[in-house]
């Protein structure tokens, strides 16, 4: 006998097919990805034949026994025309105002929440914001931003709509994507649309799916403990339930951060893993888009050591998804005064610079020392674009900073190679500062770095015999100055 329990949460993964519906990321004023295959899926009753017609374009498929069906619009030539998307069964549906353009998905934590009014999220609000507010007039920016949902298996749908970019709609928009869009747009002069997944302090590991962990021992340990936390979860009594009810709602109407909720709830803790994914990625898996934005790394469970690796599987897991190498680019941590934003960590995320199509946006000289929530989000948003007009969209432009390529002891120096040269390699604002080397000892001392041609040398008069060097390597590295002539700054690193 099916229990009460297991027929609610088949309520929760898959809406009810009485009539023909949407997956959540199709609504009206939504951008489709140009240039690809758009696949387009939904409900309906079994056996029912869907018809989308977009574009000029009618194509029909069936619903299978399972209530769902899927349909695939031939690749779509940029428009900024706005236009009719209809679905139509036994009803019919019509989205109005569809654009077609440039999709990419922006999602991780809270910096990739933040977003450009401080008004919608306590912790956020760009700098000079009522000036960017007022200024963004931006028809052809749209952005898709999901309602936070967490869940112990995967979910159909997510709430959310697409939103056009205005003075009245950008105060919510991620100020990440849309710095990003923004400068995309001017660039390529055709639609630029953001969905928008993100939610704050979740570990890497929440946004990957169960399926994806069962083949690595570690991995499936981590899963293991948290379906055994699952298991022994209680729920919290009426009156506690109650109470926090009612200061959730007060916390809301203040925009400050709502209260946890009582009782054991594993799967509502965006520290455990699937939930983030379950919740939010399962529901847009296949939406057609250029790539990912990830903006994440301040949140790591133990084991830490598996960080990068979490890393590794999230990627390769959503390109397998996807069905292709989507690009993802990934912002490396700012700088910060406490032990979070560390120099391990932001190596570990550099670690995912040896994955095909990947690529990192250094902000070491734009956070704040005492805010793990920079507002200066614009810079970022820049240079994310321009990585993608680099790497996606053909543009001869540099989208790096320095990077470290080899070493070499000379006498008493060491001599650094680089790549992403930029022109030339450049000390900003006087010498070169926060360069270290060591000798087969291990213990660094600072030393001095000077730029020769397009090299490093740097020594240390506590060093006769160096082995090693690395750069910026603190938690708030003040004074590191090494960028190329494009203006980049040169992540920290070290040579071993």
């Amino acid at each position: 006998m099916i229990s009460q329990r297991f027929l609610f949460v088949l309520c929760l993964a898959a809406p009810l097919a009485a009539e023909v519906k949407l997956a959540s990321p199709f609504t009206d004023h939504m951008v489709l990805q140009r240039e690809m295959p758009v696949p387009v899926w939904g409900w309906a009753d079994p056996g029912e034949r869907v018809t989308v017609t977009f574009a000029g374009q009618t194509q029909t498929g069936p619903t299978g026994t399972d209530g769902k069906w899927r349909v695939s619009l031939t690749a779509l030539a940029a428009s900024a025309e706005s236009r009719d998307f209809t679905v139509t069964g036994k009803n019919k549906i019509t989205l109005r105002d569809v654009l077609v353009g440039e999709v990419w998905l922006g999602s991780g934590q809270s910096n990739m929440d933040f977003t450009v009014s401080k008004k919608v999220k306590y912790f956020a609000g760009v700098d000079q914001e009522e000036q960017e507010i007022a200024a963004a007039n931006y028809p052809l920016i749209r952005m898709f931003t999901g309602d936070a949902a967490k869940a112990y298996t995967p979910q159909a749908t997510v709430g959310g709509a697409w939103k056009v970019c205005a003075p009245e709609t950008v105060p919510a928009f991620s100020a990440v994507g849309y710095f990003f869009a923004r400068e995309l747009q001017r660039e390529l002069k055709i639609p630029v649309g953001i969905v928008t997944l993100a939610f704050g302090a979740s570990c890497a590991h929440a946004w990957i799916r169960r399926d994806a962990m069962l083949g690595d021992p570690a991995f499936k340990a981590v899963l293991d403990r948290f379906d055994e936390e699952v298991k022994g979860a209680k729920e919290p009594t009426t009156a506690e339930l109650a109470a926090w009810q009612e200061a959730s709602a007060k916390a809301k109407a203040e925009k400050k951060r709502a209260p946890k909720r009582p009782g054991s709830n594993p799967v509502q803790d965006q520290h455990n893993p699937t939930v983030m994914f379950n919740g939010m990625i399962a529901p847009v898996v296949g939406y057609a888009l250029r790539g990912v934005l990830w903006y994440q790394g301040e949140s790591i469970t133990a084991p830490r050591e598996l960080f990068p690796r979490w890393n590794e599987l999230l990627i390769a897991d959503w390109r397998k998804l996807w069905g292709r190498d989507l690009s993802f680019y990934f912002v490396q941590l700012a700088a910060l005064q406490n032990n979070s934003n560390s120099p391990e960590v932001r190596a570990w995320q550099a670690e995912a610079l040896k994955i095909p199509h990947t690529a990192m946006a250094v902000t070491l000289d734009i956070g704040d020392p005492k805010d793990v929530h920079p507002h200066n989000k614009a810079p970022l948003g820049d240079r994310l674009a321009r990585i993608a007009l680099a790497r996606d969209y053909g543009r001869k432009i540099e989208y790096s900073g320095p990077q470290l390529t080899e070493s070499a002891v000379e006498g008493g120096t060491l001599r650094l190679k680089f790549s992403h040269l930029g022109g030339g390699l450049v000390a900003k604002a006087g010498a070169l500062k926060t360069f270290e080397v060591a000798g087969a000892d291990g213990i660094f001392f600072a030393a001095e770095a000077r730029i020769e041609n397009s090299t490093i040398v740097v020594r240390s008069a506590e060093v006769a015999a160096p082995s090693a060097a690395r750069y910026a390597w603190s938690n708030y590295p003040e004074g590191a100055n090494l960028y190329n002539a494009a203006g980049l700054p040169a992540a920290p690193f070290r040579t071993k």
